[in-house]
């Protein structure tokens, strides 16, 4: 199963979500086998009144200084922002990342940053290494640059009996001479499975793909929205391009901002793209963002806290409900990478999407399969054993979900 996005509208089967010619006019070559990402699907099909363990976004408020700035705008100019972004916005960045404005550039969102790097760098034939398991839009935004996206498996590390995953320096390593191999990415902490990386193991990646001329990108956005000790960044390398958001830790995805951090040469093509695209993120959007960021760590201590307290909600519920599955505490963000109750038996993807819409449609608790997350590999094949289930949502619809999810864990199990 490719996890990929399509159109709807026009042309669009609404019920398969297939894109369909229009006419005797096929659509574009690169849209085809591309089809709306099961986490959407999943998601948006799910009957009222179902849990939504599903997506990944804060189930808090965004802070009330965010909102104070949106909202004191008032009837001020709304103009264009230039296309790295406002002048206020880049000098909290480039404060927060000690650079300078030139290596800031500011976003639609982290899917915005890595949709222009892409466009940037890759061509027809091009490859870009990806985790697997791993974020669904890596591997479509490379299809939808007519380049292939090449899976390196994350590496599964034991915890007293239970299994996470996490990056490994080795694995990419030894992939990175590929042909055509032109961009390589990393997630840390890991969506979906939560896990990280070590400084030691980034800038290893680091150092080799500087030698070979490749562009790194480290996609940070869960990495201030930890439970234990901080995540490091691929910027204590000062090598390749750092990507983060204000969606996760911030608490404001639909801010859409995000932005890039690194060396001008990597970014400045990434600017032109933006330029002819969506010319720059939205200025309401980016002025509610420099208020945030400027609020900084009191921001980002309150995300920490309402993450421990759905964490402990999630614990104590697996712990009533389900006390032979223990979570594994994420290195950073909201997800628990969980082995599915029949697992001996699953043999493709199918069988989780198939728990999954189970537990959607019989308990009314959305899930996703960890099919939506990997490839027809090894490791492949491991995640589609897996679910991801998202703790971001209030702690009593948590406790409700693992309940509901109890009845049909046993039956399946």
């Amino acid at each position: 199963m490719n996890p990929t996005t399509a159109p709807t509208g026009p042309g669009t089967d609404q019920a398969t979500h297939q894109t369909k010619p229009v006419g005797a006019m096929p659509v574009a070559g690169r849209l085809r086998g591309i089809e709306t990402s099961p986490i959407r699907t999943i998601s948006e099909g799910a009957p009222p009144g179902a849990i939504p363990l599903g997506l990944g976004q804060p189930g808090w408020p965004m802070a009330e200084v965010g909102w104070q700035a949106l909202v004191g705008q008032g009837s001020g100019n709304c103009g264009y922002s230039p296309h790295a972004g406002l002048e206020e916005i880049r000098d909290a960045l480039a404060e927060r990342h000690r650079v300078t404005h030139a290596e800031v550039f500011v976003t639609c969102g982290a899917e915005g940053a890595f949709a222009n790097l892409f466009t940037a760098w890759l061509g027809i034939g091009d490859r870009v290494l990806v985790p697997d398991p791993g974020f669904v839009a890596y591997p479509t935004l490379a299809r939808l640059c007519d380049a292939e996206p090449i899976p390196y498996p994350l590496v599964a590390t034991n915890f007293d009996g239970r299994v996470n995953y996490r990056l490994d320096a080795d694995e990419i390593i030894s992939r990175l001479d590929t042909e055509r191999l032109k961009v390589v990415v990393l997630n840390h902490p890991s969506n979906p499975t939560g896990g990280g990386a070590t400084t030691n193991q980034l800038r290893r990646v680091a150092e080799a793909c500087e030698e070979r001329s490749l562009l790194l990108i480290s996609d940070e956005v869960y990495r201030e929205l930890t439970i234990g000790q901080p995540q490091p960044s691929l910027r204590e390398t000062g090598l390749g391009v750092v990507v983060e958001s204000l969606s996760k830790a911030w608490a404001a995805p639909g801010l859409r901002i995000g932005w890039c951090v690194g060396d001008p040469r990597w970014l400045q093509p990434a600017r032109v793209v933006q330029g002819f695209t969506v010319i720059a993120a939205a200025t309401p959007s980016q002025r509610a963002a420099t208020a945030l960021l400027r609020a900084g760590e009191p921001v980002l201590e309150e995300g920490r806290r309402q993450l421990r307290v759905r964490w402990s909600a999630l614990r104590e519920a697996m712990a009533e409900h389900l006390p032979d599955v223990a979570p594994i505490e994420p290195d950073g963000g909201f997800y628990s990478w969980l082995p599915l109750p029949h697992l001996n038996s699953v043999g493709s993807g199918s069988d989780a999407m198939t728990f999954c819409l189970r537990a959607r449609d019989e308990a009314g608790v959305v899930l996703i399969p960890g099919s939506a997350f990997g490839f027809d590999t090894e490791s492949g094949r491991s995640a589609s054993g897996h679910f991801r289930l998202s703790f971001a949502t209030e702690p009593t619809l948590i406790r409700e979900g693992i309940r509901r999810l109890a009845t049909i864990w046993r039956e399946a199990g």
